[in-house]
C-alpha cells in the first residue's frame, strides 16, 4: 500500500483484512482512515467524525490549547484492534492524543475531554464507548504515544487499557485504565526507564541525526520518552522502552495494576527489570502468539525481535526501504504490518524543510515459526 497525500502513523489490520491508519493531524482533513485500494483510504468511521481543522484549536481558553471535543478525532496516533469474545464484539481502538502536530512545529497543548480512547464496533462501524482522562491523568503536555489491550477477565470485568505517555514536555510514564469503571491513574511516572535520553544521536540512513526546528539558531536533538510497548500473550509482562534508548525493559503487569496503597508506586517502579540493549534504538513494538516481541528499528532499516526465551535480541528483517518503520500490526493471516513514513525527514525537525518523498508505505513480512496475531482474550494490534 502507497499513501501521496498523507504520511501514515498507526495501524491495524482486522480477521477480514481491512486495513485502518491513522495520521498525526495538522492539516490533513481526517486523522483516521479505512484503506480502500492500493493507492487510496478514506475517512473512517466517517469525515463526519473528524474535527475540522478549523476547529482544532480552543479558541475560548486564551491559551494555546487544542479542543476539548470528545466526540470527534482530533489527532489520532495509535490503533489496536482485539478479536471477538463472549462479551465484545471485534473491536478497533483508536487512541486520540488530543494534540494536533503542524508543520510550523506548534502543538498545542491538550484540553480535557480531548485526549480518549475510542472502541468501535468493526461489525457495523458504530463508536459503543469512549473514555476521557482527568487532567492529573492526561496533563496538558502529555502525549499518548500508543496502547494495549488485555481483556482478561479475571484482572477486571471488562479489561484493562495500558498507555504510554511519551510526551517530550512534560513526564514520562504509563497510563492505566479499566475499561470497565473508566477509572484511570499512572504508574513509573519519571521513572529512568520511561525517560527521555539526554542529548541522543542516533543515525538513519547512514549518517548521524541533530533535530533542527524551524528558525533554530543551532541544532537539538531527537526527544521522547516511553514509546514501544508490547504484552505478552499471556498479559503478564509488559515490555516497554523509550525511542531514544537502546535499552528494553520489562515489568510484571501486576505491579502497574496495583495503587491501592502508599507503597505501590515504589513498589512498581522496584519491580521493573532492564534486559539490556537491543543494537539500536526501537520505535514501535509488536508481538505475536509464540511471545516474540518485534521491535521496529530505524537506524537499522530493520525490524528486530526479542526471544523472552533465550533472553536475547535476534534479526527478523532488514530492507533499504523501511525508512522510520513508525508502527505495526500482526494479522491473523500470519503477517507482520509495518508503516514507513520517513518521520527525520519532516519539516519540524529539519529547518522547516520537508526532506520527506512520497510514497509512504505499508509493508509486510511473514512472521517465523507459524506465529499470528494474540487472540486469546488480550490485546493484539498496531505500534
Amino acid at each position: 500500500m502507497f499513501f501521496y497525500n498523507q504520511w501514515p502513523i498507526g495501524l491495524a489490520v482486522s480477521s477480514t483484512g481491512r486495513i485502518f491508519v491513522d495520521y498525526t493531524r495538522g492539516t490533513y482533513e481526517y486523522t483516521v482512515g479505512e484503506v480502500v485500494n492500493t493507492t487510496a483510504e478514506q475517512a473512517y468511521p466517517s469525515q463526519a467524525l473528524q474535527v475540522p481543522v478549523s476547529l482544532l484549536f480552543n479558541d475560548t481558553s486564551g491559551m494555546n490549547f487544542a479542543t476539548g471535543n470528545s466526540s470527534g478525532f482530533i489527532s489520532v496516533q495509535a490503533l489496536i484492534i482485539t478479536a471477538t469474545t463472549a462479551s465484545r464484539p471485534e473491536t478497533l481502538w483508536v487512541l486520540d492524543t488530543g494534540r494536533p502536530n503542524f508543520l510550523d512545529g506548534t502543538t498545542p497543548y491538550s484540553f480535557p475531554g480531548g485526549p480518549k480512547l475510542v472502541a468501535i464496533n468493526l461489525s457495523n462501524d458504530a463508536i459503543y464507548k469512549t473514555y476521557t482522562f482527568p487532567a492529573l491523568v492526561v496533563y496538558p503536555v502529555s502525549y499518548m504515544n500508543d496502547v494495549r489491550i488485555d481483556l482478561n477477565p479475571d484482572i477486571s470485568a471488562e479489561g484493562v487499557a495500558y498507555i504510554v505517555d511519551s510526551s517530550n514536555e512534560g513526564r514520562n510514564g504509563v497510563i492505566i485504565l479499566d475499561l470497565a469503571t473508566g477509572n484511570s491513574f499512572r504508574q513509573l511516572d519519571n521513572h529512568p526507564s520511561t525517560l527521555n535520553v539526554y542529548s541522543f544521536v542516533p543515525s538513519y540512513q547512514g549518517r548521524p541525526f541533530y533535530a533542527i526546528g524551524p528558525g533554530a539558531q543551532q541544532f537539538g536533538h531527537l526527544t521522547g520518552g516511553i514509546d514501544g510497548v508490547q504484552l505478552s500473550p499471556a498479559g503478564d509482562v509488559l515490555y516497554f522502552s523509550p525511542v531514544t534508548s537502546d535499552y528494553l525493559y520489562s515489568i510484571e503487569t501486576q505491579y502497574l495494576r496495583e495503587n491501592t496503597s502508599p507503597q505501590s508506586t515504589q513498589v512498581c517502579g522496584n519491580n521493573v527489570k532492564n534486559l539490556g540493549q537491543r543494537g539500536g534504538d526501537a520505535n514501535g513494538f509488536e508481538g505475536d502468539s509464540n511471545g516474540l516481541i518485534y521491535m521496529l528499528m530505524p537506524g537499522s532499516n530493520a525490524i528486530f525481535m526479542y526471544d523472552p526465551q533465550q533472553a536475547q535480541t535476534l534479526p527478523f528483517v532488514r530492507d533499504l526501504r523501511i525508512i522510520w518503520p513508525d508502527s505495526a500490526s500482526v494479522a491473523e493471516d500470519g503477517y507482520i504490518y509495518v508503516t514507513i513514513n520517513q518521520l527525520p525527514y519532516m519539516p519540524g525537525l529539519n529547518n522547516g524543510t520537508d526532506l520527506r518523498t512520497y510514497p509512504g508505505a505499508i509493508l509486510r513480512a511473514k512472521l517465523p515459526h507459524n506465529g499470528s496475531k494474540i487472540v486469546s482474550g488480550q490485546k493484539s494490534d498496531t505500534k
